[in-house]
């Protein structure tokens, strides 16, 4: 037995807003997203960020058949952590239009996202955000009394909420109710470089610093940073005693220039973790570091 500290790494293989226009690797469809996630458990992974596509459009879903068919798939391969989304994309059956420019994802579509069969985890953003996309503004409003919904609805399935902050008053706002909705340890996820989102923080170190420094007594967190910013964050994580995310949801580049793969990513951050002393926790390795299963 190794008694090099175990590191949860997390892959989002597609996530809700790029296409393969973007980049041809993403994988979309629930095979293409199985047998992806299935060469990065192999690499290392040991937790999977599941975002759902429709098979008409490629366009994002929280279908609960579709999380179902990808869970499927994925579970009868390998015993990879499950965590689907419940903030959706910005497209899709779950946005519907609320005046000239401005859109809304719905969230009875997003609650959905949590009824996939095998989930073990969820997303839980826990702020209303404003994404602008070219003259596109979206809106994805969940307001104080929505984040508790879904925590109480997470925790009446057994489901661990990964909290989703984007800036430091998310975080404290999610530090004032963790006690109330969650048990120890609370797994955090740091999103920072997101330039669509209004209140989105760059990434710097001292940023990243700063948000380490106010984590929530009992905490354990991740982050995910997006584009270039997605490798030095991770590196910055394990030095701060965090876990780490890769996949082309958050980044499609493996360098300047260089479009990516889902293995490439999650086969280079398991070799700098090695280099860097530790080792990749398996997937029943990190259920114990993030407390799983979960407690009804």
């Amino acid at each position: 037995m190794s008694n090099k500290p175990k590191i949860v790494v997390t892959v989002a293989p597609t996530g809700g807003m790029a296409g393969k226009k973007q980049n041809p690797a993403l994988p979309t469809t629930p095979e293409e997203i199985a047998a992806d996630v299935y060469d990065c458990y192999n690499a290392g992974a040991s937790v999977v960020a599941v975002h759902a596509r429709r098979a008409s459009d490629q366009e994002a879903t929280c279908d609960p058949a579709v999380y179902t068919e990808i869970n499927r798939r994925i579970r009868d391969k390998c015993n990879i952590i499950l965590n689907n989304s419940t903030g959706g994309g910005i497209n899709g059956d779950m946005i519907h239009q609320l005046n000239n420019g401005l859109w809304e994802i719905k969230f009875e579509e997003r609650l959905k996202g949590m009824e996939g069969e095998g989930v073990e985890m969820c997303t839980l953003d826990a702020q209303t955000i404003c994404a602008t996309f070219g003259d596109k503004e979206i809106l994805v409003p969940t307001t104080p009394k929505r984040v508790r919904e879904l925590a109480d609805k997470m925790k009446a399935r057994g489901i661990k909420p990964e909290w989703e902050v984007f800036a430091l008053s998310d975080l404290l706002e999610v530090g004032k109710i963790l006690k109330e909705v969650d048990e120890e340890p609370y797994f955090i996820n740091m999103v920072l470089g997101v330039a669509a989102f209004q209140g989105g923080l760059p990434y710097t170190p001292k940023i990243m610093q700063l948000l380490v420094d106010h984590l929530p007594k009992g905490a354990i967190f991740n982050v995910s940073a997006i584009g270039p910013a997605q490798l030095p964050a991770a590196m910055q994580s394990l030095l701060l005693g965090g876990h780490v995310r890769v996949g082309l949801e958050d980044n499609l580049y493996y360098e300047q220039g260089k479009l990516a793969t889902n293995v490439q990513l999650v086969e280079r951050i398991v070799r700098l973790v090695r280099e860097m002393g530790y080792e990749p926790a398996t997937p029943d390795e990190a259920r114990q570091i993030m407390g799983l299963p979960r407690r009804k």
